[in-house]
């Protein structure tokens, strides 16, 4: 199963849920839109809702959406919000719904017909269930694209990190590289566990994009300045041309 329009872009997932997927997809696209990229965020399946401006909407989905160089409603973004915060295919059986494999699929082809390149952020961390028969490791290999691993820098870390780097591998899909993300301001070591994972997932063909430390205020832009601009544009480039307007 997958996408009638062929996919530009990567797939963001993360080692672990609450490790700052949102905030590097949203530092991508602006970066993304920076260089001149019509880039749009798309997060298929979100849990947890607040009350924004009139409109519940899950925060990640909003965050995506401000992010994106593409105007796009909240429901393009993301098509399936549910309004618990749980596993997302707990948050769907309480509401009396399903998360729709083909629906996704049909989601993110309307949006490539529109944008030029895709940020598309998983759920939680690799292999979250999003059925009884498939999760959204399936759905990544669905859509083919390039994989950007965010670790967050924590206790485990290390570990969690090349875990994830397995899976990935035996989806048969290409880990394009990976972000460290402060998700601690005091997490002691963290020179030498950014230097291993450095090494170790170098060895997997996966250059490392950036470290973000611990931001006050970490919008887009701050998150982005922490970058590797050389390291992205290579990525980027490997899977399609700037817009030219």
């Amino acid at each position: 199963m997958t996408p009638h329009t062929p996919l530009r872009g990567c797939f963001v997932t993360g080692t672990d849920t609450e490790v700052g997927k949102t905030r590097i997809s949203a530092a991508l696209l602006h970066w993304l839109a920076q260089a001149g990229w019509r880039s749009a965020g798309f997060k298929p399946v979100a849990a947890g809702t607040s009350l924004i401006d009139g409109q519940w909407v899950n925060d990640d989905v909003r965050a995506l959406r401000d992010a994106s160089a593409l105007a796009m409603s909240n429901a393009e973004v993301g098509p399936f919000q549910f309004e618990t915060a749980c596993a997302p295919h707990i948050a769907a059986a309480r509401q009396g719904q399903r998360i729709d494999r083909a629906a996704i699929l049909h989601a993110v082809d309307a949006l490539a017909a529109r944008a030029e390149v895709l940020v598309v952020e998983g759920v939680g961390g690799f292999c979250v269930p999003l059925g009884p028969d498939w999760d959204s490791a399936d759905l990544a290999g669905d859509l083919q694209l390039p994989v950007v691993l965010v670790v967050g820098l924590r206790l485990g870390c290390i570990n969690h990190a090349l875990l994830t780097a397995e899976a990935v591998r035996a989806r048969g899909l290409c880990l394009a590289g990976w972000v460290g993300n402060s998700v601690s301001p005091a997490m002691p070591w963290v020179e030498e566990n950014v230097a291993t994972l450095r090494l170790r997932l170098q060895l997997q063909g996966a250059p490392c994009l950036g470290i973000v430390p611990w931001l006050a205020e970490p919008s887009p832009a701050a998150v982005a300045a922490h970058l590797d601009p050389l390291v992205l544009t290579t990525l980027f480039s490997s899977i399609s041309s700037p817009f030219a307007s």
